[in-house]
């Protein structure tokens, strides 16, 4: 009598799935307590992967710090900015949706940790040349995106009075600074100020 053997159901490796949730931890645990205060292994108890298997996708801290910029911390810019500015609406009415959205949000988590972009400037600009530029992409592809919404609207013939690469900075450093401010006391009251000046720059006519 020949014994028939159980078939065991094989485990499934995805690597870009895996890769992922690397990077979902570590943008994660940067922004709650941020890049230098985070170790490796750090990210392989919050993942509960070996140092291999880490490693492999990561061969350094920097080298995953430099991933979590370019791919977590740009599309959460671009998710939470560019798609409302590129939704065919006025900039007026993009922004306050997006300050919307975001006053929102921190108002049910009742915790602010700011901006993550902003956070990884303040900590990471001075420490290496690699990663000053990795955000510096970032802040341009920000400050481009609002500044294509004005000059849309320009065309249109509204917003005349505006700079639009002026503007857009002025929005961004004024978010940035509302975000640290919000951080420190732990409310959104500096967000909604913010947003108030900011339509009253708009609708300025000189």
């Amino acid at each position: 009598m020949t014994t028939q053997a159980i078939s065991q159901p094989k485990r499934s490796y995805d690597p870009q799935l895996l890769r992922r949730r690397i990077l979902d931890a570590a943008a994660t645990a940067f922004q709650s307590g941020g890049y230098h205060s985070t170790s490796m292994h750090d990210i392989m108890r919050l993942t509960a992967l070996s140092g291999g298997a880490l490693y492999h996708h990561f061969p350094s801290k920097k080298a995953l710090g430099l991933a979590v910029i370019r791919e977590r911390v740009s599309k959460d810019i671009d998710d939470m900015w560019s798609e409302p500015l590129r939704a065919r609406v006025p900039t007026g009415t993009a922004l306050r949706r997006v300050f919307d959205a975001v006053i929102a949000d921190l108002d049910e988590r009742a915790a602010v940790r700011g901006c993550p972009l902003t956070n990884l400037a303040l900590e990471l600009s001075l420490a290496d040349p690699e990663f000053r530029e990795a955000l510096q992409m970032v802040f341009a592809l920000w400050r481009s995106a609002i500044a294509d919404s004005v000059r849309t609207d320009q065309a249109n013939g509204s917003l005349a009075h505006l700079d639009a690469e002026d503007f857009a900075t002025f929005v961004v450093a004024l978010f940035s600074g509302a975000m640290g401010l919000a951080k420190a006391t732990q409310t959104t009251a500096p967000l909604r100020t913010c947003a108030r000046e900011i339509e009253r720059a708009m609708s300025r006519t000189a």
